[in-house]
């Protein structure tokens, strides 16, 4: 009998391209912004298309709503929306003030939106919107309103709930892009959850109760070593950058859910139980019931996110990549469990969200906005784009596909993204969430373990035919039965 051999496979942390063409379609394009709107308000200063960028997205039914804050003047309704029934596609179609123009006025605090970032509709067809009350950004900044959560009902498009954030809910440099939706058994059991980027913090509403409460932690500042950015030719800082993407993982077998995030100037994602986060008694007694996974391979920004209650399968993007990143979450937390599902350093430059809706199609907004921000858009140029796919289809044949373990980049073995691959009669065996993963014969890929995290350091039923990774971060030693030998060789 051969004894089994032993290989080395010096590793450079990167990300698993598993594509061979671009699997999303483009279905919108604009050069700039355009509004559906009376002809007598194009007509005045009210109405400056060129100041607007589309910064968030998200589908329900015949409605694609794109969200445009208010960061410089004539920008004439902050949310909008798209009837996909009317235009399934185009380039420069026109977008509708929702629920209309009357309420979209900067400043009129009761009726109006100020400036929206990110919406979400949930399965009781609400459309949950937060609006800042802002105009302006950094040092142009004007406070108009509070910040105030938006409900609407999508079926008669009429708002059925407005709720001010207490003032303990923010600080003097709160910065809230994101929001989370949270539905429990019922519609009223229902939680929403907001990212305070630049105050550090988390809040929690709750639909039932009518009230919030804020989250204060470590993880949710930025890292100083993640600070630098490079993206559509600019070289930047956003250093300060803390909490920003939110994603809420699939139902565990004891009701719960994991709240994934990670800070923008961070590579690193942490989760935390919905339990707890939904428990108002918590925010000062808290700091052990956040966890921490591993760092994603270098250029790992990300400002948005998703995972998908079917496949269990979380899409990221990628802002320096210009690049939509994948992980199935019944698989470890590390760079060799994640892809890239589809990319593009044209067309994709800063996708700025990502969104699943309830027919499994996946929806991302790309907007250029460093050069918006930083330098200037050629309006020569298509700035602004929509793009669709199927989940299906974006993860197949990729890491992030539940039905593979590992495997060799699906374009063949010849590309420098290159992970081992076992075949259809290996698949992971995850000890506990956070740490080392190995690899056996003939066992069934775990669940989520919301368990803390450990670091494995060995398994009493550990053999030479197990695959364990070493320590050592640039090599990874991998003990090889014959059988598979050849798939190295």
């Amino acid at each position: 009998m051969h004894q089994s051999k032993i290989i080395t496979i010096f590793t450079i942390i990167t990300w698993n391209h598993a594509f061979c063409f671009a699997k999303f379609d483009e279905v919108f394009s604009w050069t700039e912004l355009d509004w559906n709107i009376p002809e007598n308000i194009k007509q005045s200063d009210q109405y400056i298309p060129r100041n607007g960028l589309p910064v968030g997205i998200e589908r329900w039914n015949d409605k694609l709503f794109v969200s445009v804050p208010r960061w410089r003047n004539g920008v004439p309704a902050t949310l909008n929306y798209i009837d996909l029934n009317l235009n399934p596609t185009g380039f420069g179609v026109p977008l509708v003030p929702y629920p209309s123009l009357a309420n979209n006025i900067a400043g009129d605090c009761d009726n109006g939106l100020s400036t929206v970032y990110r919406i979400k509709a949930d399965r009781c067809n609400r459309l949950w919107v937060l609006d800042v009350g802002t105009t302006g950004i950094g040092d142009t900044t004007q406070q108009l309103c509070p910040y105030a959560l938006n409900i609407f009902d999508l079926n008669t498009n009429r708002r059925i709930r407005r709720y001010i954030f207490r003032h303990e809910d923010t600080n003097l440099n709160t910065f809230i892009a994101n929001i989370l939706v949270d539905v429990g058994d019922t519609c009223e059991d229902s939680y929403a959850y907001f990212s305070d980027e630049l105050g550090y913090g988390l809040i929690v509403y709750s639909f039932e109760e009518n009230t919030s409460w804020r989250f204060e932690h470590g993880f949710f500042f930025p890292d100083p070593l993640r600070g630098d950015f490079n993206i559509g030719g600019l070289n930047f800082q956003w250093f300060d950058e803390g909490i920003f993407g939110m994603s809420l993982g699939p139902k565990l077998t004891d009701g719960t859910r994991s709240v994934f995030f990670s800070p923008l100037a961070s590579f690193r994602e942490f989760y935390v139980s919905n339990s707890i986060l939904k428990n108002s008694s918590k925010p000062n007694n808290s700091y052990h019931d956040f966890y921490y996974l591993e760092e994603r391979a270098e250029n790992g920004h990300t400002t948005s996110r998703v995972i998908d209650e079917t496949q269990g399968v979380q899409l990221f993007n990628l802002i320096d990549l210009n690049a939509i990143g994948c992980w199935d979450t019944k698989k470890s937390y590390s760079p060799f469990n994640h892809g890239i599902v589809d990319q593009n350093n044209e067309t994709m430059i800063f996708p700025a969200d990502i969104k699943v809706d309830v027919d499994q199609n996946v929806w991302i907004i790309s907007d250029r906005m460093p050069n918006f921000l930083i330098s200037t858009l050629d309006y020569n140029d298509i700035n602004f784009r929509i793009f669709t796919a199927k989940l299906e289809d974006l993860i197949k044949g990729t890491i992030c596909d539940p039905n593979i373990s590992l495997q060799i980049n699906k374009c063949g073995s010849d590309s420098d993204d290159y992970s081992p691959y076992l075949g259809d009669t290996l698949s992971y065996f995850t000890y506990p969430f956070y740490g080392q993963t190995v690899v056996e014969p003939n066992q069934q890929a775990q669940l989520f373990n919301p368990d803390p995290p450990q670091r494995f350091q060995g398994h009493e039923n550990h053999n030479e035919n197990s695959w364990v990774p070493s320590n050592d971060d640039s090599t990874m030693n991998y003990f090889i039965p014959d059988e598979y030998y050849d798939q190295f060789s």
